[in-house]
């Protein structure tokens, strides 16, 4: 009973002699220690800051999406590839308003949506005139969906869609680029060849990094009332839908219940191909997760094949060493230490000097890490930082490395002859 308790006790100390004999082997041998373990260093490095610039794209990516809206639903008008609908006239295909009826009675889990068109026009305001600014014809449910307020007037009335009235908002940054006074309402502007009253002005579009902000005149928006857009356009407009589920968790739902509503509102056959597509935003997200994960891990183990290389380094340095030590282990053979004392020293030595360039590596991770996310002008990239997981697998790999390109000298030195090991000159 007492061997059994006291056998975790002398494989701690064993444990502890080994790893004191390898950091005075590593310290006296500094210079060849650190180019031995020159590999491991770059290895670990370059594993890390590329794990660490792909997790900053994928999380400032994600924050876009967030702030962009994971619940949105956009569907759109497009023609099969198969089918009887297959070479049927565009004008066949397009929306109509009159088909979104009653979407949100039939579909209990979108909470809003609007129809929506954008074209490009000139705007005009006394002597200012701005070309190929965004004009888009909205409902009022857009501002929910796209969390855009109206900060000063009013946004479009029930009356302002179904009379068509010429009316219109403004974004912020339009009203301060024509030089209109903070509050413009009751201001008239011409859009194209049209004249209109201003109402109100949204809030400007969020900054987003990898989402929209094409920067330009793409930033000046005007908004008119969808059927107004849609009377403009003589009621034969092709125009695009979005929609905002009750929440991210029943997008799935929203999507399969609007795709059957939109069947049947277009009379579309069991088994005929649909002539729409609906797309939401959380599919795309978790497409995405994917695909990221993915890239991390290929692209983390190619450049890991560094790590190989580097353990090569290390059992060529370790046979070294067992050549050069080959009377020390012949002498502590002969004063009792046995097949596995000697094993031992010589592996852990091997995992000490990895894990000691895996440290470096992981430090010097961190700083490109930090460089990466301090480049002018790569704002993408602002957000880069090395997980917790990237650390631990960066460590665990320089171990097992160590072990395992540590194992063949291990067991060369711990199989030596005690007496041929003292003759040994």
């Amino acid at each position: 009973m007492n061997t059994i308790l006291s056998l975790p006790i002398r494989l701690l100390r064993l444990m502890a002699q080994s790893i004191s004999l390898a950091l005075v082997q590593i310290w006296v041998n500094k210079t060849r220690s650190v180019l031995t373990t020159l590999g491991i260093i770059i290895g670990v490095a370059s594993v890390t800051a590329v794990i660490a610039a792909l997790s900053g794209l994928k999380a400032k990516i994600m924050s876009d999406i967030e702030t962009f809206g994971t619940n949105r639903i956009f569907i759109w008008p497009t023609r099969p590839d198969t089918g009887k609908y297959k070479n049927v006239p565009w004008d066949s295909i397009r929306f109509k308003p009159e088909q979104f009826e009653g979407l949100l009675t039939y579909c209990p889990s979108v909470a809003s949506f609007t129809q929506i068109d954008d074209e490009r026009d000139s705007i005009r305001y006394k002597e200012k005139t701005l070309e190929r600014i965004r004009l888009s014809g909205i409902e009022s449910a857009w501002h929910q969906i796209e969390s855009r307020p109206v900060i000063i007037g009013r946004a479009f009335s029930a009356i302002d869609q179904t009379q068509a009235r010429s009316v219109c908002l403004l974004s912020q940054n339009l009203r301060d680029k024509l030089g209109m006074d903070r509050d413009c309402t009751n201001e008239l502007v011409t859009i194209g060849y049209r004249t209109y009253r201003v109402i109100g002005v949204v809030e400007n579009r969020p900054s987003m990094s990898m989402i929209g902000g094409a920067g330009g005149n793409e930033d000046y928006e005007v908004f008119i009332p969808f059927q107004t857009m849609y009377r403009n356009s003589g009621n034969r407009m092709w125009f695009m839908v979005m929609a905002a589920s009750k929440s991210a968790d029943v997008s799935e739902e929203a999507k399969a219940e609007i795709t059957f509503f939109l069947r049947q509102r277009r009379h579309i056959e069991p088994g005929e191909p649909p002539t729409f597509n609906v797309q939401t935003v959380e599919s795309e997200v978790r497409t995405f997760q994917k695909i990221a994960t993915r890239f991390t891990l290929v692209a983390g183990a190619i450049v890991g094949i560094s790590l190989l290389v580097g353990g090569i380094g290390i059992m060529n340095i370790m046979l070294v060493s067992v050549s050069e030590r080959t009377r020390e282990i012949g002498l502590r053979k002969a004063v009792g230490a046995g097949f596995a004392a000697i094993l031992t020293q010589f592996l852990v030595e091997a995992v000490v000097l990895c894990c000691i360039g895996g440290l470096i590596g992981l430090g010097l991770g961190q700083l490109l890490t930090t460089i990466i996310a301090h480049i002018p002008q790569v704002d993408i990239l602002d957000k880069a930082y090395i997980p917790a997981w990237a650390a631990l697998m960066s460590l665990g790999f320089s171990a097992f490395v160590g072990i395992f390109f540590g194992l063949f000298p291990a067991v060369k030195a711990a199989r030596l002859d005690p007496i041929e090991a003292l003759r040994h000159e």
